[in-house]
């Protein structure tokens, strides 16, 4: 058809500036526009979208947390959605289908054109998953959840990040299910690596000390003090293993041993972090995270990109993005130390079965996990959609 070789304009919606990489830019946000400028698309952006009611919210906010001890979510207030909606109604251009990496800012959209949202989560799966989405408010559970059902009715289409996030809207809102598809995101790392040099990378790795890389900035939620443990439990068996830390400051009560060491924050979107970030990747043998609370990190495609398995706990969307023995291996949400000590052990000692572990581990980044294939995936979904309206 005509309409998918064209030049496809598409309206973003974000309450943030997805155009540069900013501190309060979600990463994903940033990348799903990118991935379809790439795909030849016409990204109008809307956004971003001024946050009114700040007066009214920090009231409400003070009065739950003081009064009732309970966590109001301002960005669930059906005052503060329905005037991003105004705006955005403003700024929409004619012959465009409606797209936003979120419920949040199209909600209460009302146009006559096609809307879309591509997210990693509904609602209902982050209360009480998420700890700020726990001890909430019971208005902002309500609003939360009327807010999300609205948005499920008026878009065309809503796309989730995993099979987990599409599968709690279905079991929590009525949708259609035809509404409903995954299409899985990409690495927010803004670098290649070929098969050639996964290759000579994987082959270049130390044999002599198993070297794991931790990337998160929440200390507690993705698990660090469980991946110290298994750090310790390795040497205590007698692997020689070393921990890289990245991201945030290890937060425990004694002093970190020598086989962990702490890198802190590193800064992707500048050519020194990037070099740097990827530097620490291709000498890794395996990223570790033992998150409690997730939906699907991007970490987890990020060590894929350059042949590092990922060794994770099987919650949320993270069965979307690791398979067991292609690209890594997931275990229970209860797993104790030992358990992530089992499989890297034995990976490790098996060292010609750990190559075609990680080389595994890249091809699945380089088949379905990197945005070349989430955007042409979404492409041909606004694409379809478009045709419905032409």
């Amino acid at each position: 058809m005509e309409v998918a070789t064209e030049r496809m304009k598409v309206a973003y919606v974000t309450t943030y500036d997805a155009q540069t990489l900013g501190p309060d830019t979600w990463r994903t946000g940033y990348y799903i526009a990118k991935a379809l400028v790439a795909h030849n698309c016409r990204i109008e952006y809307i956004g971003p979208l001024e946050q009114k009611y700040v007066a009214y919210t920090k009231m409400k906010s003070f009065f739950y947390r003081f009064f009732r001890n309970k966590r109001y979510l301002y960005d669930r207030e059906p005052r503060v959605l329905k005037d991003y909606a105004r705006q955005a109604v403003r700024m929409i251009p004619a012959d465009v289908v409606v797209l936003s990496p979120g419920t949040v800012p199209i909600a209460f959209l009302d146009c006559n054109k096609p809307i879309v949202f591509w997210t990693d989560a509904t609602f209902a799966g982050m209360v009480d998953f998420f700890p700020e989405f726990s001890n909430l408010c019971k208005e902002t559970i309500r609003t939360g959840n009327m807010i999300e059902q609205v948005a499920l009715h008026r878009c065309r289409l809503a796309v989730y990040s995993s099979d987990w996030a599409a599968q709690t809207a279905r079991d929590y809102y009525e949708v259609d299910k035809a509404k409903v598809s995954v299409i899985p995101f990409g690495a927010n790392i803004d670098c290649e690596c070929s098969a050639d040099e996964v290759d000579r990378v994987i082959d270049e790795r130390p044999t002599d000390i198993c070297k794991l890389i931790w990337v998160g900035t929440d200390w507690l939620r993705k698990g660090g003090d469980i991946a110290i443990a298994v750090a310790k439990e390795l040497n205590d068996s007698g692997l020689r293993t070393e921990l890289t830390i990245v991201g945030c400051k290890p937060v425990t009560q004694t002093p970190l041993p020598s086989y962990v060491k702490a890198i802190g924050y590193i800064n992707t979107t500048t050519s020194p972090g990037l070099t740097r970030m990827s530097t620490l990747y291709r000498a890794s043998h395996f990223l570790i995270l033992p998150t409690r609370a997730d939906c699907e990190p991007n970490v987890l495609r990020e060590a894929n990109a350059f042949g590092v398995p990922s060794i994770a706990t099987d919650i949320g969307g993270l069965r979307t993005v690791i398979q067991d023995g292609v690209n890594g291996f997931l275990v229970h949400a209860n797993a104790s130390p030992q358990d992530y000590c089992d499989y890297i052990s034995y990976q490790y000692c098996t060292y010609d079965e750990y190559k075609q572990l990680a080389l595994s581990s890249f091809n699945r980044y380089q088949s379905l996990h990197n945005w070349r294939v989430a955007g042409a995936c979404l492409k041909n979904a606004l694409s379809e959609i478009m045709e419905e309206y032409t």
